[in-house]
């Protein structure tokens, strides 16, 4: 399971910024001031370092950061 979560949270920002942004490549809604396609962006901006984090923890308790 650990695995397959870490997987995941290594493929899922690349699927998120490549595959997924010409669904979201739209004008409105508009979401703080923002346009839709750059509030994706942004978005994906601070959850691509809490991915990383959260392949660092699983790592860090499997024992392979030794």
């Amino acid at each position: 399971m650990k695995k397959l979560s870490m997987i995941l949270l290594i493929v899922l920002p690349f699927l998120a910024q490549l595959v997924v942004l010409p669904f979201v490549n739209r004008i409105d809604p508009i979401i703080l001031g923002l346009p839709f396609l750059q509030f994706w962006l942004f978005l994906w901006i601070v959850l691509t370092p809490l991915c990383t984090l959260g392949i660092y923890q699983l790592q860090k308790s499997q024992g392979g950061l030794e």
